[in-house]
């Protein structure tokens, strides 16, 4: 029974967690719902106006680069703390079916105790 309890309650937690956070590959975290990193521009200096085009390329990329690690870290945070929550939620669980199989084995033994008295 417990270890059916203990690998639902994994189960259920990987399940929820694949749903919400990023993506771990060989180590290396990345989030699922910022898109891909914006590559930053080249600067052309051949004239000024391939200069100043440039320089919106940058300032567009500046915004873009700024979205995408705002998001980064928003969904790094949100996964965090998922983990976090998961891993208490996990660990109260597993505190009280300890609890309660110290409870049941002390009835049981009181119980054997008592019925070979009498």
């Amino acid at each position: 029974m417990f270890k059916r309890t203990l690998l639902a309650l994994v189960m259920l937690s990987s399940a929820i967690s694949a749903a919400n956070a990023g993506n771990i590959s060989n180590g290396i975290w990345s989030p699922v719902a910022c898109g891909t990193q914006p590559v930053s521009p080249v600067v052309d200096q051949n004239s000024v106006e391939a200069y100043n085009k440039s320089i919106t390329a940058i300032n567009e990329w500046q915004r873009k680069a700024n979205d995408f690690m705002t998001c980064l870290i928003n969904e790094a945070n949100a996964d965090n703390a998922l983990i976090a929550k998961t891993a208490n939620e996990e660990q109260a669980q597993f505190r009280r079916l300890i609890d309660k199989v110290k409870i049941d084995s002390l009835q049981e033994g009181y119980l054997s105790f008592i019925l070979r008295i009498y």
